[in-house]
């Protein structure tokens, strides 16, 4: 792995995609991990252990009562403009692991038996976060944003993996306020109408990693966020105001499932990465809408290190994703039956590699023996009711 003392603290984002190899997985209980090699999951002296871990500022019914259904429509996707290309920069030699390579098991996968499925069925876990800039006005719609994540397996069934740029703002040096996340988000809807009934979560804890937080490192830009339960909310307009009732749905694993947590793996994996891309390309053309969920599909390989940006662990897979993909899953050993695999690493940087002007690989920070302390620490966090 490449050396620490190389890092510099410059910020970028973007979206990103990982790639790893699957090898066998091992079941865990809930919140627990098992390792490949050994009985118990163990990093070399080199690791860091530097978790971050902040409470929301924004209490959650003010958060949630803030994404009104034209403001969820009018949030746009968050990036910062980040456009790499391969073009002089050096080739990376690739990651290595810091340590056993370990697992935790989807929700629901402790002890299932293992199904396939010709369709590539969509995941309930993921959707996408809605936050407002911080020291910014809430009321003005530019500072009103948006990216992807997935819930994942934790012991109270109430985690949120995405990018760390998408909880914590490195110009500002605060976390994001109004954070909420809407799994199987679609169409801008969901959380209303009934098309997708599993509510809307409001964030309690970020966990980060403190080379994130106070380095602007993204070879650690992934962050688990706790929820509370979520509720099911139904609006009417009243003149220029918004009336709401609510209903407790319980907690966010229960109601979507969780995917499963790997780290240590090989930087030539199979993956699928989901996401709800909304930007333009460096050439100004704009595919996507961000309205409904999209996937990639492909293997991955180690991509260029890159001083500008300070990046020098990172994976890519081929995808044209652009902004709003951000924070998104990487999922390897992906079953469409279940809709669940393993989750090796989040959406976090685009790459135009061919210098065409638009984005074709999507790339990850590598999982390894810091990401899963991070994982860990949020993975025992309780959480309960949204306090009202």
């Amino acid at each position: 792995m490449s050396s620490r003392a190389r890092r510099i603290a410059i910020p970028l984002a973007g979206l990103m995609a990982i790639g790893l190899t699957a090898g066998t997985v091992s079941s865990a209980a809930a919140g627990t991990a098992t390792s490949t090699a050994a009985a118990t999951t163990t990093s070399s002296s080199t690791a860091r252990s530097d978790v971050v871990s902040r409470n929301a500022a924004t209490p959650a019914e003010q958060a949630v009562r803030f994404w009104t259904p034209d403001r969820v429509k009018r949030a746009t996707d968050h990036n910062d403009g980040l456009d790499l290309t391969t073009k002089g920069l050096k080739r990376a030699g690739g990651e290595t692991p810091d340590g056993p390579s370990g697992s935790v098991p989807p929700i629901g996968a402790e002890k299932a038996k293992s199904t396939k499925s010709k369709q590539v069925n969509l995941p309930n876990t993921v959707g996408r976060v809605f936050f407002t800039l911080p020291k910014a006005d809430p009321r003005n719609p530019k500072n009103w944003r948006y990216c992807s994540a997935t819930s994942v397996q934790g012991k109270y069934r109430n985690l949120v993996a995405t990018s760390a740029h998408c909880v914590y703002d490195t110009k500002k040096n605060t976390f994001y306020d109004n954070w909420v996340f809407i799994p199987s988000y679609w169409d801008g809807d969901t959380a209303w109408t009934g098309k997708a009934p599993y509510g809307i979560y409001a964030a309690k804890t970020f966990n980060a990693h403190d080379d994130f937080v106070v380095k602007e490192d993204y070879d650690y830009d992934y962050a688990f966020v706790n929820v509370y339960n979520g509720i099911k909310v139904d609006w009417e307009k009243a003149g220029k105001r918004w009336r709401w009732t609510v209903k407790n749905v319980g907690r966010l694993g229960d109601n979507v499932g969780g995917q499963g947590f790997t780290w240590n793996r090989s930087t030539k994996l199979t993956v699928f990465s989901f996401g709800y891309p909304a930007g333009q390309h460096p050439d100004g053309d704009r595919p996507y809408t961000g309205r409904t969920m999209k996937w990639c599909y492909g293997k991955t390989k180690p991509m260029p290190e890159s001083k500008k940006y300070n990046l020098q662990e990172h994976f890519g897979v081929k995808c044209a994703f652009t902004a709003g993909a951000s924070g998104g899953p990487l999922l390897v050993n992906y079953n469409s039956a279940a809709r669940t695999g393993y989750l090796v690493g989040v959406n976090s940087v685009a790459w135009d590699t061919d210098g065409n002007d638009r984005y074709d690989h999507i790339s990850s920070p590598y999982f390894n023996g810091d990401t899963y302390k991070v994982y860990k620490a949020a993975a025992n966090r309780w959480t309960g009711n949204m306090p009202r």
